[in-house]
């Protein structure tokens, strides 16, 4: 039954990418390396189950209705104050206690074949989570070419205005999920900005240039080599300033592994992209009995900025009824 948890797989024979829809979770994605050689490059569980028993710190999955953090889950919204689950005290955090991470979608479509795609469907109803009206949300995974995969995620809210911002939260490791730690991985980040954060990680409304910080990644750098300057490491949002484009999206960042020479090369049309290092990873019993511990994988959530619908200088998050947020990321593997 398809309202049951379960793992779909895509599968182009170059690459091999299992999805759940449960959470709209990609539980593994598996790619060659320079010598051809298939590894499974994300973090997450063999089965189902640990994902429902919530032992993931938000593993592959679409977080939803509103992707980071609302701060003290408050809002006012067309002179309505709105209160939303304070599920990260004191803010609100990946749409709640029960986000969209959390939820089972409808399989709209499933195709095989060269380009194998698969399409998740869930509405999320008034009031969910203490957000406003009912929202028709779609998320397409896509296997565009040999090594590349394509995320549409698209939301409608049918009777209400409302704050959308999804974001797709997996934890990358280019050497292979059970390799150890990302800190000799190489990065680069298309933004030379961050919004810095409060103590409880919430963007001041500030815009920073990361120039002569930490933080900058405007050039290739080791993700290690300036991590001990800036507290438990990176879990910052960077504010894309693109640069190249591709059919309408814009370069956010390009991931390295120099030991498998895997690179990621990520795409976006979203405005800032939040650049964590798995600093609250500890000891999550992982695919085939690996223990994945700090900074055992990195994310590139790209994503509204955090907070946006408290911070009148941030793009805005919300989107009318009718109107269409969409939301498309660009996943292109290579060797280099």
């Amino acid at each position: 039954m398809a309202d049951q948890p379960q793992i779909y797989e895509l599968n182009n024979g170059t690459m091999v990418v299992k999805i759940s829809n449960f959470g709209c979770t990609i539980t593994s994605l598996s790619v060659p390396d320079k010598n051809g050689k298939l590894a499974d490059v994300v973090l997450g569980f063999d089965t189902v189950e640990p994902y429902v028993q919530g032992a993931a710190p938000y593993f592959g999955c679409i977080v939803g209705r509103v992707a980071n953090r609302i701060k003290n889950g408050k809002f006012t919204l067309n002179g309505t104050e709105y209160s939303v689950s304070i599920n990260k005290p004191p803010n609100s955090l990946h749409g709640g206690f029960k986000g969209f991470d959390k939820r089972i979608w409808e399989v709209a479509e499933y195709k095989k074949g060269d380009n194998p795609s698969i399409t998740f469907k869930y509405r999320s109803s008034d009031g969910e989570e203490g957000y406003p009206g009912d929202v028709s949300v779609t998320a397409t995974y896509t296997l565009t070419s040999s090594t590349t995969m394509k995320l549409d995620m698209e939301a409608v809210p049918e009777n209400k205005a409302t704050p959308i911002n999804l974001a797709q939260h997996t934890y990358w490791n280019l050497a292979g999920h059970n390799s150890g730690n990302i800190l000799d991985h190489t990065i680069q980040i298309w933004g030379s900005d961050i919004t810095p954060v409060d103590e409880n990680t919430v963007p001041t409304g500030e815009i920073k240039p990361v120039k002569g910080t930490p933080f900058d990644f405007t050039a290739e750098k080791k993700v290690g080599l300036s991590i001990h300057e800036v507290g438990l490491g990176y879990d910052h949002n960077y504010v894309l300033s693109g640069g190249e484009e591709k059919s309408g999206l814009k370069r956010a960042a390009k991931l390295k592994d120099p030991s498998s020479s895997r690179v990621l090369n990520l795409w976006t049309n979203a405005p800032g992209v939040q650049f964590y290092t798995g600093n609250y990873v500890d000891g999550v019993v992982g695919k085939g009995g690996a223990v994945y511990n700090k900074h055992a994988g990195l994310c590139l959530e790209t994503q509204g900025f955090p907070n946006a619908i408290n911070q009148p200088n941030f793009p805005s998050v919300v989107v009318q009824p009718g109107s269409k947020y969409q939301h498309t990321m660009l996943f292109e593997f290579s060797v280099e």
